[in-house]
């Protein structure tokens, strides 16, 4: 197998080695443009096959990860932030129902519409976005 990283920076090779044993991949070169010596040492001590590097330096530390903020979230409505909610801790749409004094089907309705305006059906993901964008906390 043949994995290909920009770059291996400081503290890089162990989490490499750990990922690559843990999903039980027993041959592995590794291609990248740049490399911490140290690293490449830790690379082939770690029981890789072999590491081919384009620049190598005594030290590379290891570059601030940049994440974009997350885009902003439409409008829900309070009713729509109470059934989230109760998706949340794992209720199913009956309970969700009988908790807020509704159909289970209104709540289907709630969140088709919550799902529409967040761009997915998937009941994790939902809540998963909702938290991201701070509506669940």
């Amino acid at each position: 197998m043949c994995v290909v990283v920009t770059e291996v920076a400081d503290g890089d090779g162990a989490t490499l080695v750990r990922n690559l044993r843990r999903r039980g991949a027993p041959r592995v070169v590794v291609l990248t443009r740049r490399a911490s010596r140290p690293e490449l040492g830790i690379l082939l001590q770690g029981g890789l096959r072999g590491v081919v590097a384009g620049a190598t330096a005594p030290s590379l530390p290891r570059a601030a990860a940049v994440s974009a903020p997350p885009p902003p979230l439409p409008d829900l409505t309070a009713r729509e932030v109470s059934v989230l909610k109760l998706v949340a801790d794992g209720r199913t749409n009956r309970l969700i129902g009988e908790d807020l004094g509704l159909s289970a089907l209104t709540v289907k309705s709630h969140l088709a519409r919550i799902s529409r305006k967040l761009g997915t059906g998937d009941r994790a993901e939902l809540v998963a976005i909702s938290i991201r964008g701070g509506v669940l906390s």
